[in-house]
């Protein structure tokens, strides 16, 4: 994902330029009829790609999309100061451009987040527990650009393209236990694509760290299930 990891850039990021980098990639492999899986702002994207670029995309799998009617805590703030964190992200740009930025954004290991996490889950870690490791924002913005955390910011409580109007399959997992949207109306969002399946998981917004093995095996199961040779799509 532009923005992050070896992929940093101060340029501009938006929900146009990450569509088009994965619709650059799957050209590159020649691929087409993708099932596409993304998590939170990713699944964000998923939805724009399948809304922008219909022919590439196969079906979604959508882990803990972000439906504006559900935000809470600390993306309800960010979605009701938006136009502030818009204004000061541009101004943050200008500054970049003019040389005033961190020279240097230490890569940050994801995998040793992930084994650490996993040692406090074994260790029985509450939910909120969690949530503090993953969300605070000490940790993110020491290796991150301040304005990449706007622009990704703002982008995922961005309003998403009508579901009605997505028409592949989708398989939607959501985490039971998580404390950045309700469940209740999260799921009654996911309903609205056409084609839809919801799954609970027990976590709380990072399923795939904290419940890697329900994650990968309700994603399995519906592939087989939606794709195989003998099911109508």
């Amino acid at each position: 994902m532009r923005g992050n990891g070896a992929s940093m850039t101060r340029a501009k990021l938006n929900m146009q330029t990450w569509c088009a980098d994965l619709a650059d990639v799957l050209d590159a492999e020649a691929a087409s009829g993708a099932v596409v899986v993304g998590h939170s702002l990713g699944a964000q994207i998923a939805v724009h790609l399948a809304h922008r670029f219909p022919g590439k995309v196969a079906g979604l799998v959508l882990i803990d999309p972000v439906f504006q009617a559900a935000l809470k805590g600390r993306q309800r703030i960010v979605r009701r100061y938006r136009w502030f964190l818009r204004s000061l992200a541009a101004v943050i740009r200008v500054l970049n451009a003019l040389g005033l930025r961190r020279r240097h954004i230490q890569d940050r290991d994801l995998r040793e987040l992930d084994a650490e996490t996993r040692r406090a889950i074994a260790g029985a870690e509450s939910f909120e527990a969690i949530s503090k490791r993953y969300g605070a924002l000490g940790p993110i913005l020491r290796h991150m650009p301040v304005g990449n955390y706007l622009r990704q910011a703002l982008a995922t409580v961005s309003p998403l393209p009508d579901p009605a109007g997505i028409t592949v399959p989708v398989q939607v997992l959501l985490s039971g236990g998580t404390t950045l949207a309700d469940f209740d109306v999260n799921r009654s969002e996911a309903a609205r694509f056409p084609k839809c399946e919801v799954v609970r998981l027990e976590a709380n917004h990072w399923p795939l760290t904290e419940t890697p093995d329900a994650v990968r095996e309700a994603i399995e199961e519906w592939i087989e299930r939606t794709f195989s040779p003998a099911s109508p799509v």
